[in-house]
């Protein structure tokens, strides 16, 4: 490990110029910032190789988790991706035009839609995990399983409150 990075740098000199105050919080979140920002890069770059956007493989994702036949209802892919009614419907819109989900009626309720992937979506879909997991793999190259393992554990007990 370098001994000092760009947060070093940018926490001494507030020390220096704020040392009535505790830089702590810096250490750790500027890091997952600054990470973040690589993190958003490789997702980027791998749905792009897919031809996919960001929200088109948190969609697509959703319904490849769910197993075969690879459908959802929308209420149930709002609740995975955590967008509204109408922002859903504007994607499912625009999926289904790709020909890359269709709509169904819901076999146990007439009234009810389902959210079906298609065999192009699964495609690109698969396709688009695999390059992330190669690029998130890439960005942890520099840590053993072993301190993966214990940073994933820290950051699950941080984000529990969040979620």
């Amino acid at each position: 490990m370098p001994a000092h990075d760009e947060v070093d740098r940018i926490v001494d000199a507030w020390v220096r110029e704020r040392p009535d105050l505790d830089f702590a919080p810096l250490q750790v979140l500027s890091r997952v910032g600054r990470l973040a920002k690589h993190l958003d890069r490789a997702r980027r770059a791998a749905f792009t190789a897919s031809d996919l956007e960001s929200w088109e493989f948190d969609v697509l994702s959703a319904l490849r988790r769910a197993g075969k036949p690879y459908e959802l209802s929308p209420k149930a892919l709002l609740q995975q991706t955590l967008v509204s009614s109408g922002t859903m419907t504007n994607r499912i819109d625009r999926l289904v035009e790709r020909t890359l989900v269709e709509r169904r009626t819901d076999p146990n309720d007439g009234r009810g839609i389902l959210v079906t992937m298609t065999p192009q979506g699964r495609t690109r879909v698969d396709a688009a995990i695999s390059r992330l997991l190669e690029s998130e793999g890439e960005l942890l190259d520099a840590l053993s399983p072993a301190d993966q393992e214990r940073l994933a554990g820290l950051l699950r007990k941080l984000s529990l409150d969040f979620d």
